[in-house]
């Protein structure tokens, strides 16, 4: 739901995005999360979507570079947050880190996931790990030309039903594909379309794990953040989510 209050600086929801030092010029925006592997045309597709209304700054204590940008569709303002190119979401490293956090914790409406045609297998650990995260992902499978001249064909219909999650065909640098593209995010955006992206599952033993968590996150958390994908990292060993945890969502209820 878009904020319409008159104070909207001060609400929980733009407050989640001014935690990332996102600069959005009108209060009734609706953030949109571009992510995807390096050199998988995200930059094209951010560049031909959004123009010359672009800001750049640095992410809220890091060196690494934020850009987003601006574009209208359907009389709808949308602003898009070019995440840093990542092969996962594991915190690994500080770019992994604040691809994560903004998906996490920035709350936007939908996430964009670029991904290479001809090379679609390298793209999977990251695109699954955002479908743990949230349902409101559209997949955006680029280079389809150079797919083309490398006799890989792929079934764009059965690969959406496949995963669970809208999927469709672009080719940024000829601008092909993208109105289709910003359509779709527009519907997801505005909840006129819902999907249920597929799950990983893991063992038996691991899945136990997760059950036996989940009770115990929902007395801490709430609805704040997927409680799944949660506990899945602390089996991982992951401590950095807890420190995100508690800059994002206890600080920040400490602070109001």
């Amino acid at each position: 739901m878009v904020c319409n209050c008159d104070n909207c600086n001060k609400c929980e929801c733009r407050n989640k995005i001014d935690d990332f030092n996102i600069k959005i010029d009108s209060k009734e925006s609706l953030v949109i999360a571009l992510a995807g592997n390096p050199n998988v045309g995200k930059s094209t597709v951010f560049n031909a979507l959004t123009g010359l209304k672009q800001h750049t700054g640095n992410w809220p204590g890091k060196t690494v570079a934020n850009a987003s940008g601006d574009y209208i569709y359907k009389d709808r303002k949308f602003t898009l947050v070019d995440l840093p190119g990542t092969y996962s979401l594991l915190a690994n490293s500080v770019e992994e880190e604040v691809a994560r956090d903004f998906i996490c914790f920035g709350k936007p409406y939908a996430t964009i996931v670029v991904a290479d045609a001809t090379c679609f297998e390298r793209n999977l650990n990251l695109l699954y790990q955002v479908m743990e995260i949230t349902d409101k992902v559209v997949l955006c499978l680029n280079l389809l030309d150079e797919a083309k001249r490398k006799g890989i064909y792929i079934d764009i219909e059965k690969l959406g039903k496949e995963l669970g999650i809208p999927v469709i065909g672009t080719c940024a640098r000829k601008k092909e594909g993208l109105n289709e593209l910003i359509d779709k995010v527009y519907n997801i955006s505005l909840d006129k379309e819902k999907y249920t992206p597929k799950r990983i599952k893991y063992s038996d033993f691991i899945e136990e794990k997760i059950e036996n968590l989940i009770p115990k996150l929902d007395d801490i958390l709430g609805n704040e953040i997927d409680l799944r994908w949660v506990a899945l990292r602390i089996l991982e060993g992951d401590a950095s989510i807890i420190d995100s945890i508690s800059r994002y969502i206890y600080e920040k209820k400490e602070v109001n």
